[in-house]
């Protein structure tokens, strides 16, 4: 696995394995819905997450945009179709998500290298 993509896996899970050892039943929820919302349901988890990577991208959250290409790539996303769902959060984002789009595609490339 590419050592990025790697160290931001790692970080994310020390920091989510903290911040949920901390017993906030509020983020407890959170964290439960988040992984609730992204199970198989009347929308493929394939679509729901092209949804996240747009909602991620326009929100202009990076860490956002790299859970979700790497789990759009698990779930059998194509470089076209991310490449198409980033053309969507870039319209509707506007031109300041182009910075994002270039992390973005960056970051697919090394997931597709690891």
């Amino acid at each position: 696995m590419h050592e990025k993509v790697q160290e931001f896996n790692d970080y994310r899970q020390k920091m989510n394995d903290k911040i949920l050892d901390s017993d906030n039943k509020v983020i407890k929820r959170i964290f439960n819905l988040d992984t609730n919302t992204f199970k198989e349901g009347h929308l493929p988890v394939k679509t729901k997450e092209l949804l996240g990577l747009v909602a991620s991208a326009v929100l202009r959250c990076d860490d956002c945009v790299q859970y979700h290409l790497e789990a759009a790539m698990k779930n059998g996303v194509t470089k076209e179709e991310m490449m198409e769902t980033m053309s969507i959060a870039t319209l509707v984002g506007g031109t300041i998500v182009i910075p994002h789009l270039r992390r973005a595609v960056e970051y697919w490339e090394m997931l597709e290298n690891k």
